[in-house]
């Protein structure tokens, strides 16, 4: 039995730190242990983790404000077990999550691996739709938890693990925020380090509660990746320009109606196509109406904040950024 321990660092989210150990506490796989990372916060969690502690093998510092990625190193340099596992604190652990793991590192050991994330039915509607949108392949997103990607599998930090020889041999993360845990999991592949995904060790990720939340985060995303290209100039690939050219696009459609009537309208053609069948994916996924015409919607916020994300930053030239 393999020993885990359970890094989370934690900024101004005490009741999301609370569902996520209440559903850490539900593990049948016992053997790890919970260290918080305090981040700064003007919120601080340490109530929550005193409620805790009768439950789980639980530690709590708190340390100045660096983000997530240094918060990271501060719980990987402390940390006892002989895996490392990474959760956002807006995330819930299925029950059986360190059992699938075990079983699948019994028979295809790794040195690092990520998995999927779902929706809960608890979620609200809203959830449950960016949550589609940010796993569809109509938007990019299924490409990152599918078994069927691009390239090798890079595991991202909202569940993600590495085994204590990895942490030792790269030192963690080198850039705090802006595409951090991307950046971390090209490196653990090009130092020859097997990684890999396990499609069991899906979380339930809750993301933004509203679209201009979601607005925002997604918007840095389209940041991050230029500022990993400033790094590792091949990944930037043709799939992270989609969304770059989403907004191009939708800008000629506006501008069209001054160019030819009949142009616009074919345009609209395509755009009411491209979400329709958004609407019957995600209807035919959640079974909810509601839930799909928020898919549209957010799969709209999604494709235009990354595109500007990705335009903004890359007006900016070479200069790696590690911004606050």
């Amino acid at each position: 039995m393999y020993r885990y321990s359970v890094i989370i660092p934690v900024y101004n989210r005490p009741e999301e730190l609370d569902e996520l150990l209440e559903s850490l506490s539900r593990q049948r796989y016992k053997n790890f242990e919970v260290l918080i990372i305090e981040d700064g916060s003007s919120r601080p969690a340490r109530h929550i983790a005193e409620k805790w502690a009768a439950h789980l093998p639980l530690q709590y510092f708190v340390k100045e404000n660096t983000g997530q990625g240094f918060s990271r190193n501060f719980g990987f340099a402390r940390a006892q077990g002989e895996y490392l596992v990474v959760f956002d604190s807006d995330c819930l652990i299925p029950e059986h999550y360190f059992e699938a793991v075990e079983a699948h590192l019994a028979h295809t050991p790794l040195d690092a691996w990520g998995g999927p994330d779902r929706a809960h039915a608890a979620f609200t509607p809203l959830q449950k739709a960016i949550s589609y949108s940010m796993t569809s392949p109509f938007t990019t997103g299924g490409i990152r938890g599918g078994k069927k990607r691009l390239g090798a599998f890079h595991p991202r930090s909202f569940n993600m693990g590495i085994s204590r020889a990895v942490w030792e041999k790269t030192g963690g993360y080198i850039i705090t925020r802006m595409g951090e845990d991307i950046e971390f999991s090209i490196r653990i592949h090009e130092l020859g380090f097997r990684s890999g995904l396990i499609p069991e060790a899906y979380v339930y990720h809750k993301r933004r509660t509203s679209l201009g939340q979601f607005y925002k985060q997604l918007h840095f995303f389209g940041r991050a990746r230029i500022n990993i290209g400033r790094f590792f100039k091949k990944e930037v690939k043709l799939v992270h320009l989609f969304p770059a050219a989403f907004v191009a696009g939708t800008v000629f459609w506006l501008l069209s109606w001054l160019i030819s009537s009949s142009l616009f309208w074919l345009l609209t053609g395509g755009y009411l196509l491209f979400f329709g069948l958004i609407f019957l994916d995600s209807l035919r996924q959640n079974r909810d109406l509601n839930v799909a015409f928020l898919s549209m919607a957010a799969a709209f916020v999604q494709l235009w904040a990354y595109g500007v994300g990705f335009l903004e930053e890359g007006l900016k030239g070479n200069k790696k950024q590690n911004p606050d």
